[in-house]
């Protein structure tokens, strides 16, 4: 009974949220842009209704550029974690490479790195 109750308060929650985050495209011909801008700026993303269907989102600029990043980690992460799975665990310590391709101290004292 009690993970009903919560499930009905999370999708009424969710629909109050459409519903407080839903605007008619009807106000941008009114003439309401700016008011409908300020209200992205302060209370977060609005999705635009047409005809009865999503026509678009509004984001903030800074909206905007943390869910691009959050994306950008999402794939990060995926590329990490595929290259992670085929990753030979056989790891080399760095005086074995030194040995291997006749590396030696005197080879690398005079050697400058810039990174940039």
């Amino acid at each position: 009974m009690v993970y009903y109750l919560q499930e009905v308060n999370r999708i009424m929650a969710n629909i109050l949220g459409a519903i407080e985050n839903t605007i008619s495209i009807s106000l941008f011909n009114r003439g309401q842009a700016g008011k409908i801008f300020d209200e992205v700026r302060r209370c977060g993303a609005k999705v635009v209704m047409k005809n009865n269907a999503a026509e678009c989102v509004l984001l903030s600029p800074e909206e905007y550029v943390s869910l691009m990043d959050e994306v950008n980690d999402a794939r990060l992460l995926a590329t990490a974690t595929e290259r992670m799975a085929g990753f030979n665990r056989t790891l080399v310590s760095q005086e074995d490479v030194d040995r291997q391709f006749g590396f030696t101290e005197e080879n690398l004292a005079d050697v400058e790195v810039d990174i940039e």
